[in-house]
């Protein structure tokens, strides 16, 4: 009985422990997911690239999990692909502080799953040095980014630019280790049957860890907020039109009164100022913010005030004579611009009597 009792005590452990065992990728995945949320909440364009590495990272965790902590086999044909699409992200989240005519090299941001997954069909025995090639390689583009020092990152807060710098220098570095890791792996495999696969590969996905902390504190720190795109020569030229185009209108407009002509037209109105209906109507919208009836309305409201301020003459004339051809229209305009009847503006808009 007393030999008995420590085997069972024995047997209970290995059972307790066995059903708590959580695989550390596990819960790294947790703490990146965390990390992703956080990000989340902060509804920032520009942090977009962090969060999916982050989400890669996540997945590659899960997927590293399965593997190597409950030896899910059919897993091993994902963490190449997973493994391959990494450094491009990472180049991808640090391009996002970098200017886009510096940054804008998109097939390097594609290319390398793909290729991956090319090698796990055709020739799988060369997916191993792929990758290392893959992380190395990736390393060198970001060491050359870092190479313009942080005045590079045109895009991160000038306070933060320093320290992002530093960030990039790092990622690029993690890159490289995580290259000698896959390299740890093969040796592993070759030299000991690959019995300390699974320590090694649970270091590597730490550092994936350190990585994508690093690069989302990047993200939420230095990358600064998103503004309006800046004005290019030929938004500047068309504005430029636009105002031309609404200064000519508005002297036909003032000094011809033509907007007393009932039968206008923005046909008519384009011959009189010599400019095509299209320009007309796209400088109005866009300087005005309304359409050509409403600009043109605005000028028979007006000048219906006035003669309603200024005479006797009845409302029904004061509509004709400001170009209104229908009371409804008039009417409806009028408390569209003064927010009140004809009559009741006239009532308190009226001169006091001497």
């Amino acid at each position: 009985m007393i030999a008995i009792r420590p085997m069972m005590a024995v047997t209970v452990n290995r059972t307790v422990l066995s059903v708590l065992f959580i695989p550390l990728p596990f819960v790294i995945a947790i703490l990146l997911f965390l990390r992703f949320v956080a990000l989340l909440r902060q509804h920032e364009v520009g942090n977009r690239p962090f969060l999916v590495l982050i989400g890669l990272c996540i997945v590659q965790s899960i997927a590293v999990g399965l593997r190597w902590g409950y030896d899910v086999t059919a897993v091993r044909f994902v963490l190449p692909v997973l493994a391959g699409a990494l450094p491009p992200l990472v180049l991808a989240s640090f391009q996002s502080l970098v200017h886009r005519d510096r940054a804008n090299i998109r097939w390097l941001n594609i290319a390398p799953p793909f290729v991956v997954l090319a090698l796990l069909l055709l020739a799988p025995s060369l997916i191993d040095g792929a990758l290392v090639v893959i992380f190395v390689g990736y390393a060198m583009i970001l060491l050359r980014l870092a190479h313009a020092g942080p005045d590079g990152l045109e895009e991160a807060r000038l306070d933060d630019a320093v320290s992002a710098h530093k960030a990039l220098l790092i990622a690029a570095g993690a890159l490289c280790v995580s290259a000698c890791f896959d390299i740890a792996v093969l040796l592993a495999f070759e030299w000991s049957r690959g019995e300390n696969v699974p320590m090694l590969v649970s270091n590597a996905n730490l550092l994936g860890l350190l990585l994508v902390g690093l690069t989302a504190t990047v993200a939420a720190r230095a990358r600064a907020p998103s503004l309006p795109s800046e004005e290019t020569e030929e938004d500047a030229a068309i504005a430029e039109r636009d105002r031309d185009v609404l200064e000519r209108v508005d002297r036909l407009l003032s000094e011809q009164k033509l907007f007393r002509d009932d039968n206008l037209t923005l046909a008519r109105l384009a011959r009189r100022a010599n400019v095509p209906a299209r320009q007309i109507s796209g400088a109005i919208n866009r300087l005005a913010g309304k359409n050509v009836s409403q600009y043109i309305n605005d000028f028979r409201i007006n000048e219906a005030c006035r003669l309603l301020r200024e005479t006797d003459m009845p409302v029904t004339t004061a509509m004709l004579e400001s170009g209104f051809q229908t009371k409804s229209n008039f009417n409806r305009e009028f408390r569209r611009v003064t927010a009140q009847s004809p009559a009741i503006w006239r009532t308190e808009n009226r001169p006091a009597m001497p």
